[in-house]
């Protein structure tokens, strides 16, 4: 089978992890693999990202296919329920809303920083090494919010492989679902009136 240049991606999924741990501020890289899924399901109408496209994904299917970290047991049915799935992608996004908040709480100068990132929104893990100053609060804000984000969907995701099929974080991805509404969107006819 030939390999795209897309099929390396994994890579890019534990360098960004990597560079968080040095500097948070790398954590904004991180909002690529939020606008690209959603810009190419807007203007392309399908789901190409996460289809190729998506280091992490891909990580998994290498961690879980190749190196044998996944049991390969289907999911449970209630990972594909409607009511999972939009109930988890609400929770994503409440949660994605309380980091903007607390950005913009610093941003005003109601909370200072706090230099943690927060594992499955829970487990605070100080991350003061990964910031040297040098810009405003906020942006480093939303840095350790973007991260603890990622890290948790990243966390979920290698459980799911762990306990199931390699890819099966993809059942209830939220970017997943959201591409996922706006191609179903896209292909809808127009109503009449």
């Amino acid at each position: 089978m030939k390999k795209h240049w897309y099929d390396y991606l994994w890579i890019a999924e534990i360098v960004y992890f990597m560079l968080g741990l040095f500097n948070i501020l790398f954590a904004w890289l991180g909002l690529v693999n939020m606008m690209l899924p959603l810009g190419i399901a807007l203007f392309g109408g399908h789901k190409f990202f996460c289809n190729h496209i998506c280091g992490r994904s891909q990580l998994f299917t290498l961690l879980g296919g190749r190196f044998g970290l996944s049991r390969r047991k289907a999911p449970p049915r209630f990972l594909y329920s409607k009511a999972f799935r939009w109930s988890f992608l609400i929770f994503f996004c409440a949660m994605f809303g309380a980091m903007l908040w607390n950005t913009c709480l610093v941003f005003n100068g109601s909370r200072e920083l706090r230099q943690a990132v927060t594992l499955l929104w829970t487990f605070r893990l100080p991350w003061h090494w990964a910031y040297h100053g040098g810009t405003a609060p906020w942006i480093a804000q939303f840095a350790y919010g973007f991260y603890s984000v990622m890290l948790t969907s990243t966390v979920l995701g290698l459980i799911t492989m762990a306990l199931f099929r390699p890819r099966s974080w993809c059942v209830y991805c939220p970017m997943g679902m959201a591409t996922q509404l706006i191609c179903t969107a896209k292909e809808a006819p127009p109503e009449k009136n």
